[in-house]
């Protein structure tokens, strides 16, 4: 049996807060709500919880990368959405595709690219969830 779900993180690229806006509700202060919204159980599936916690890492990531090359971002926007099948073993994540649009002034396709496969490879969540396929699809706008 696979299962999907999608979260989009949008702002809060300095402060490390955003919306997280998902198939159950949309989340303030991401970072405390989580805890909460995990805690409570409610509305929550663990698909959800990777692909809300997946989209705002990989956002960070990539506002830190666009930053250290002097491309402050005035727009980021990232959906995650995970795809999960049960095995054996329990519940695997399988598939992780991540689309971004960013509004990035001044900044070449080629290199805007470039920092969003680093900026896929450096984060946290991308390098726990090695087995599964990672996508990406970053588009300047």
């Amino acid at each position: 049996m696979e299962r999907t779900a999608s979260a989009v993180w949008q702002g809060g690229l300095k402060d490390g807060k955003g919306t997280i806006s998902s198939q159950s509700g949309v989340l303030k202060d991401a970072q405390y709500s989580f805890s909460t919204r995990f805690e409570n159980g409610i509305g929550t599936n663990p698909e959800e919880l990777i692909a809300a916690a997946h989209a705002g890492c990989f956002t960070m990531a990539l506002s830190g990368q666009l930053t250290s090359a002097e491309h402050v971002p005035e727009k980021l926007e990232t959906t995650a959405t995970v795809t999960m099948e049960k095995t054996d073993a329990g519940p695997t994540v399988t598939k992780i595709h991540l689309v971004t649009r960013a509004h990035v002034p001044g900044i070449e396709k080629e290199k805007f690219d470039e920092l969003a496969k680093k900026a896929k490879e450096g984060c946290p969540i991308s390098r726990l969830l090695k087995a599964a396929e990672i996508t990406l699809d970053a588009q300047l706008v």
